[in-house]
């Protein structure tokens, strides 16, 4: 099922057994943010990339803000505190793809296949191209290729595409950095078993910034990022009672963008977790999670946050 109509896919969805899959990934895969040394420039790459990527993300800062050194380090304390839950390998970055340190946009996994999606601006469209992440999935873990990277839809994989690992849901933003038919095409791409699609508010250019699935069992939803109410509160009821509704604050903060890591821990950057307030913070423990956070200032200046920074094996 892929529909529009958030009751056939709520009644649907209430009846999804938890046996689709892992709900939380076995393994998660990061991209260095080499990249970053030339969005400090004023020249070359970095204003192509600015001007591309700044004409529909409001969350990213002026390139004075951008510090190469800086988030150089908070990717390395990142790397090194999700290790401690689930084996991560980090990849080098590439100057001529400043925005590859949000991998997840570009490569996502199912069992035992690993999909590469269709980026909308061209200066993250060559990320897809990489011998490199292309030979780990098929040579070393084995994995089949289903490549979306040249067809004409824009579908930006996990930051457009939010899933219940557990049950097979996918919840889809369509905006600038995905359509209707790319979204058809991650929903067969990653086998799942029903998708709810809607519109996400002006603004807005990815579902991973306003809504987070963790472990099945839970969801962070932000409101406002919604152009319908009506979906964030049917997701909401959905997840109730684990369903965290962000305040505007929380929500400009990135708090909907975190993940699960591990059955136990949803992790987001340390600005996210100084915003969450401690009735939510008492709701994710209610749901059996500790939160863990993590320094990114500099990263978050790039528009994403800690979720859009890990790509997850499954």
């Amino acid at each position: 099922m892929i529909t529009r109509d958030i009751d056939a896919f709520v009644a649907f969805a209430r009846d999804a057994a938890a046996d689709f899959g892992p709900a939380t990934a076995r393994a998660a895969f990061l991209v260095a943010p080499d990249g970053f040394a030339l969005a400090e420039q004023a020249f070359g790459l970095a204003i192509i990339r600015l001007e591309q990527s700044a004409q529909d993300n409001a969350y990213m800062a002026d390139a004075a803000a951008f510090d190469a050194q800086r988030a150089s380090m908070e990717h390395r304390d990142l790397q090194r505190a999700i290790s401690a839950v689930l084996p991560t390998v980090c990849f080098a970055g590439d100057p001529t793809t400043p925005d590859a340190v949000f991998p997840n946009n570009v490569f996502g996994t199912a069992a035992g296949t690993y999909i590469l999606g269709r980026m909308r601006h061209p200066v993250r469209q060559r990320e897809a191209t990489r011998a490199d992440i292309r030979g780990f999935f098929r040579d070393v873990l084995g994995y089949a290729e289903t490549d979306l990277s040249t067809q004409p839809h824009p579908c930006e994989l996990t930051g457009a595409l939010v899933i219940d690992r557990a049950r097979g849901l996918g919840f889809c933003g369509l905006s600038e950095r995905c359509d209707e038919a790319g979204a058809a095409l991650m929903h067969e791409a990653f086998g799942l078993r029903a998708t709810l699609l809607f519109d996400l508010a002006p603004g807005e250019y990815h579902t991973n910034v306003v809504l987070a699935v963790l472990a099945g069992r839970a969801a962070v939803v932000c409101p406002r990022g919604f152009a319908d109410a009506a979906v964030p509160a049917a997701i909401a009821r959905l997840y109730a009672p684990h369903a965290v509704v962000c305040s505007d604050a929380e929500h400009a903060a990135f708090v909907g963008n975190c993940i699960a890591l591990s059955a136990e821990t949803v992790w987001m950057s340390a600005r996210a977790g100084a915003s969450l307030t401690g009735a939510h913070r008492a709701q994710l423990a209610a749901a059996g999670f500790r939160v863990e956070t993590v320094a990114l200032a500099a990263i978050e200046a790039a528009g994403g946050s800690l979720r859009c920074c890990i790509g997850e094996v499954f």
